[in-house]
């Protein structure tokens, strides 16, 4: 009695789909982690953009300091901006890192920089 040919399987074994579920779930678990970091990075921006105007290196300082206080901000501080003036404009310049533990002694390193436009 002889079998008739076996039509040719396509897709993904099991074993292949949990190697790809697995490497997705780190994945996810890193941007899970990087994305409150992001979003932080965005409320330094605009904490920036509302000091900036403020008068004296002081002012603008204690101005951040009040917009770091509501949105929440804990990576960076009113000491941490260097204040220049450019053409009678003030301008703000942050830069700091974010470093997010993945496993081991693997780290993710988020570096931010951002200077504000000195406007019209």
């Amino acid at each position: 009695m002889k079998h008739g040919s076996r039509a040719r399987q396509a897709g993904i074994s099991f074993f292949g789909f949990i190697i790809v579920m697995a490497v997705l779930a780190a994945l996810g678990v890193l941007v899970a982690q990087a994305v409150p970091s992001m979003l932080e990075f965005q409320a330094v921006v605009k904490a920036m953009e509302r000091a900036k105007d403020a008068g004296t290196p002081q002012d603008v300082r204690s101005a951040f300091n009040r917009s770091a206080n509501i949105d929440d901000i804990k990576s960076v501080d009113g000491k941490d901006l260097e204040i220049v003036k450019v053409n009678d404009r003030t301008v703000l310049k942050v830069a700091y890192d974010k470093q997010i533990h993945m496993f081991g002694p693997a780290y993710l390193l988020l570096k931010y920089v951002h200077q504000t436009n000195p406007g019209k």
